[in-house]
């Protein structure tokens, strides 16, 4: 894979995760404006960095090993 594919791959990888996180957040101020508690914490949004792939690390090992 090129660099120049590799940083294709992980924009569309963000475009996708951020795509979920406003779906997460729109769910969270739709249950804050019902008086519910939120769906989804701290640890969700962590979990959807991690399944997309995009934290630090792994972006840097990306392309360190590409």
């Amino acid at each position: 894979m090129t660099s120049e594919q590799q940083a294709a791959y992980i924009m569309a990888q963000a475009a996708a995760l951020n795509a979920e996180v406003a779906g997460m957040q729109a769910e969270n101020a739709f249950r804050e404006m019902q008086g519910h508690t939120i769906a989804y914490g701290e640890d969700a949004f962590q979990a959807a960095i991690n399944r997309y792939g995009v934290h630090h690390n792994a972006v840097v090992g990306f392309f360190n090993n590409g």
